[in-house]
């Protein structure tokens, strides 16, 4: 049954504009057209808004899907600060991860990511003093390609004309780092293979080892977090929780357990959505925040689809990796548990990223390439009063969605014996993962389960389970139609597709998708009165 995020609204035939999806890039989009004056509504099929963003909750434990810690925030007047700003009004909080956001572990070694630029750069250079110069040639690189990106970013939302006149000109200073990949870019300013290798240990961020990623990617990530990590108080639930107010401020409308069939289009112009229930709503905009793959498969007519060759663009790229989720519930606090806000990044002793992915894929039983291990419980300052004595942990690595595809098809929570065999096989490698880093956990887990692809795919709708919409490899950054405008009219995307992965892309995602469809330069309101 169709019902709103949080109290029945009296809903409209027709909208200025419909966006389908409630993730992060969605959300951006409807509250920043909202802050426009625009009346939107925002259609998500499942019972919970927010995507990655969204917590689930069982055996009296909470956990966060997808959003472990978030850069920029404790940088003043950063991008992503006074987006969240703007968008929530001021109303959601950061808690500060600490001095280290990130420790790399690799065999029975460990190297600290510490916040601070200068600091980063001076503790790298105690792990590998040899290799000062090599270092600041690479924080120098690392800035370079995330400032070519802006115009190159802003070059998806001009309109057509202007884009055919100036676009090129725009683009051209950030293919000179995009198109190569980041070992590339590592090799040529050093020889050293476990200083790459320690460099590129956030890959499981974006989802490709260093061989197969557009250094712009790397860059783009690295340079998120050199001020250090936070993480939203209260929980990644309170990012749906505060923008909803702002969409509803302006009229428009959040709805769960509302699927869309499909997006009518009429002479080429989007007109509305088709719900599965028959239900038929109407708009001047229709936007997908759905990921390109599903959006051109599934929303979208089959004669429309034929007519501009959009399954011939999906050829030119690829879905990005899947994964498995621990999640892991234990009894006592995060400071009786001794459980740090560290994120920890586990890698085999030998072999780069690259070889010990591709062994990885041949034979799963082989070790984990990576195992990301996030202590949410302990970096929420809320966390105890709404569970006190309780605590959380989460273990991720990568997993090929082939090692699942035999269960597509079947329902969730009922996939059948063999199934929950192979998610326990994994659920204890992973376990033994976290034990070996934090001994004193082992016989103090109350409950643990086990998210796979599948669970993906249920939840947020992606094909292949991808966490990261599409792969980040140079040729991405080529495809000129991962841009907001589509060849039918009135009809536009977000997300992390037309942008980067994870919540910093999706998010930005919602500014140019906002600029294409008012024509406005929303990126300099946003940067002003999310300031203030």
């Amino acid at each position: 049954m169709i019902q709103s995020y949080k109290q029945q609204p009296k809903l409209l035939k027709n909208y200025d504009t419909i966006i389908i999806g409630s993730g992060m890039g969605g959300l951006a989009t409807a509250a920043i057209l909202a802050k426009q004056g625009q009346r939107v509504l925002v259609l998500e099929r499942h019972y919970t808004a927010g995507g990655f963003t969204h917590i689930f909750k069982r055996n009296g434990y909470e956990w966060d899907v997808g959003i472990h810690y978030i850069g920029e925030m404790q940088r003043e007047n950063s991008l992503m600060k006074n987006l969240f700003n703007y968008l929530t009004d001021g109303a959601l909080k950061w808690a500060d991860l600490g001095e280290v956001y990130d420790r790399i572990i690799i065999g029975d070694k460990h190297y600290d990511f510490v916040k601070g630029v200068k600091n980063f750069k001076a503790q790298l250079i105690s792990y590998f003093p040899e290799e000062e110069k090599a270092i600041e040639a690479y924080l120098k690189l690392v800035f370079q390609a995330v400032k070519t990106s802006k115009n190159y970013y802003i070059s998806k939302a001009l309109p057509p004309l202007l884009n055919r006149l100036i676009g090129g000109f725009m683009k051209r200073p950030f293919y000179k780092l995009a198109d190569k990949t980041t070992y590339e870019v590592l090799s040529a300013l050093t020889k050293n293979e476990t200083l790459i290798k320690v460099l590129c240990a956030q890959y499981g961020d974006y989802g490709l080892p260093p061989k197969q990623s557009s250094f712009y990617m790397h860059a783009s990530v690295a340079r998120h977090y050199f001020d250090g990590g936070s993480f939203p108080v209260g929980g990644s639930s309170q990012i749906v929780k505060t923008i909803d107010p702002v969409i509803e401020a302006f009229g428009g409308t959040i709805l769960i357990n509302a699927e869309v069939a499909e997006v009518m289009i009429e002479n080429n112009v989007a007109k509305g959505v088709k719900m599965i229930d028959g239900t038929l709503f109407y708009a001047k905009n229709i936007i997908s925040n759905a990921g390109i793959m599903t959006t051109y498969h599934k929303l979208l007519p089959t004669k429309i689809v034929e007519k501009h060759q959009l399954n011939l663009q999906l050829q030119k790229v690829k879905q990005s990796v899947a994964h498995v989720s621990l999640y892991i519930g234990l009894k006592g606090t995060p400071d009786a548990l001794q459980l740090p806000k560290t994120n920890h990044w586990i890698y085999p002793k030998v072999g780069d990223h690259d070889s010990c992915v591709a062994r990885y894929l041949k034979d799963i039983n082989e070790e984990f390439p990576m195992v990301y291990i996030s202590f949410p419980s302990a970096k929420d300052p809320d966390w105890l009063n709404r569970y006190p004595d309780k605590s959380t942990i989460d273990v991720i690595t990568l997993v090929p969605y082939e090692t699942f595809a035999p269960w597509f098809g079947t329902r969730w929570k009922k996939r059948g014996e063999a199934y929950e065999a192979l998610k326990e096989q994994i659920a204890q490698r992973l376990l033994k993962a976290l034990y070996k880093q934090l001994p004193h956990l082992e016989g103090k887990v109350d409950y643990y389960e086990l998210s796979t692809p599948l669970t993906t795919q249920h939840f947020v709708n992606y094909e292949k389970g991808e966490i990261y919409g599409l792969d980040h490899s140079p040729s991405r950054f080529r495809q000129d139609f991962l841009k907001p405008k589509t060849p039918i009219k009135n009809f536009y995307l977000t997300g992390q597709d037309i942008v980067t992965a994870g919540v910093g892309g999706a998010l930005f995602s919602g500014v140019l998708t906002a600029m294409a469809v008012t024509g406005k330069n929303i990126l300099a309101e946003v940067m002003k009165k999310g300031a203030n």
